[in-house]
């Protein structure tokens, strides 16, 4: 059997995120981070969550299956660590032992027209497991 190891790259940078709040609607303001992890093996995930005015909290563990992928509303407590990102702004660091693609995801409800936007994470070619 071959082992797949998967696409994408070992480390991905999210610089704009910025919590909205959830609004009075039906639709709630949130953020969502998508991770693909195409390969055969489990990719174990640290996150790292920079702020502009505090010490950045890291190593929060994820897991995405192996050929899985998972959505993560980053308004929610963090599966694994429980984390809860604040509102405001703040960056992520995702960094994986296996190849994956991460995708970042805003619904923002603060305005009568709503946007909501998703854009690629920054690959960083290289980047440490």
């Amino acid at each position: 059997m071959i082992n797949n190891i998967g696409d994408g790259h070992f480390t991905w940078l999210v610089p704009d995120g910025d919590l909205p709040p959830k609004g009075d609607g039906d639709l709630e303001g949130h953020e969502a981070l998508i991770i693909l992890n195409t390969g055969s093996e489990k990719a174990n995930i640290k996150m790292d969550v920079y702020f502009e005015n505090k010490e950045p909290v890291k190593d929060l563990a994820i897991e995405v299956g192996a050929e899985r992928v998972s959505c993560l509303r980053l308004d929610k407590p963090l599966p694994g660590s429980g984390y809860k990102i604040p509102y405001g702004q703040y960056a992520l660091r995702i960094r994986s032992d296996q190849k994956i693609v991460v995708q970042f995801g805003r619904l923002d409800v603060r305005q009568p027209n709503l946007a909501y936007y998703c854009t690629m994470a920054q690959p960083v070619e290289g980047g440490r497991r």
